[in-house]
């Protein structure tokens, strides 16, 4: 199959990225790097997460975060909302989008919040249903889907059986998410061939980890496929508590150089990810985990 012309980047940096970092981070720098983001040309950003403070501490200020952002026209703020209360509060704060989440593997789903993936995701029902009244889309994730750190293999079957779930209380579009980073390009095919039984091929992304290196060489996998969405984390920010060593989810810089040595279509500008990538790395004090980002940074430097 011909790949895409044009690809979609959702980049989760703000959210998906920020959350598992120990150090507190205030709300100015977050704003910052959503301001930054939007203007290096993204029309989706994952803001942030309405979430209890309890269980992430770093997600507290997500109604300042929101109210502060300076929106741009034509680009969608989406933020993680695990419940009702969490839904209100991505109403009040005016997101364009939620996303909610559900696990392909039942021993991960018992693990972390202790039901099985069904009730996990029948949770959302009430959810998705006020989202679709006020007029917002909801964006389903399938963690897990390509591996998990308690049971091991995931099959393709688990992962349509999570989709088919979602499908039913009416999520609009399904991400395929390998959360622990451990996925290879035919593992990626065969979970995204179940999914597409299910839903449209426009309605599916790609969420990566990096974690043995092959987060890059799955998102091609799927380009191969005729997929054109994927979430990406500006200087692969983020990680996963669940798994030793797991890294972020693939550096947004990565994929940007791969989409453009393609010549598929973005409309991000990517020397500005470049610069924020940076930036927020330097924040942070580390280098930035984009191999991209740090070889454009290093040829300017010199």
């Amino acid at each position: 199959m011909a790949l895409p012309g044009k690809v979609s980047i959702v980049d989760v940096g703000p959210r998906d990225g920020l959350q598992n970092e120990k150090q507190m981070i205030p709300a100015d720098v977050k704003v910052e790097l959503v301001d930054r983001l939007a203007d290096a040309g993204f029309r989706n950003i994952e803001v942030t997460s309405f979430v209890s403070p309890k269980w992430v501490p770093q997600m507290a200020d997500a109604a300042e975060v929101m109210a502060r952002i300076r929106r741009k026209p034509g680009v969608v703020y989406s933020v993680l909302t695990p419940n009702m209360k969490g839904f209100e509060g991505a109403l009040a704060a005016r997101a364009d989008e939620i996303v909610v989440f559900g696990a392909a593997s039942e021993a991960f789903s018992q693990k972390n919040i202790n039901c099985s993936i069904a009730e996990s995701v029948e949770r959302f029902r009430p959810v998705a249903e006020a989202a679709h009244r006020h007029g917002m889309r909801v964006r389903g994730a399938i963690s897990v889907a390509l591996g998990c750190p308690y049971q091991g293999e995931v099959t393709p079957s688990a992962v349509a059986y999570v989709a088919q779930r979602m499908k039913d209380i009416g999520v609009d579009d399904i991400g395929v998410a390998d959360t622990i980073g451990v996925g290879t390009p035919e593992k990626t095919k065969r979970a995204m061939e179940a999914v597409l039984a299910i839903y449209d091929i426009r309605a599916v992304s790609g969420h990566f980890h990096d974690t043995y290196g092959m987060a890059a060489a799955n998102v091609y996998a799927c380009l191969e496929m005729g997929i054109a969405t994927f979430d990406t984390s500006v200087a692969g920010l983020g990680g996963c508590p669940y798994a030793k060593g797991a890294t972020g989810n693939v550096a947004t810089e990565d994929v940007l150089y791969l989409l453009d040595g393609l010549g598929i279509d973005t409309g991000i500008d990517f020397a500005k990810v470049v610069a924020t990538g940076q930036w927020i790395s330097r924040f942070l004090d580390r280098k930035a985990h984009s191999r991209a980002g740090n070889a454009v940074a290093a040829k300017a430097a010199a």
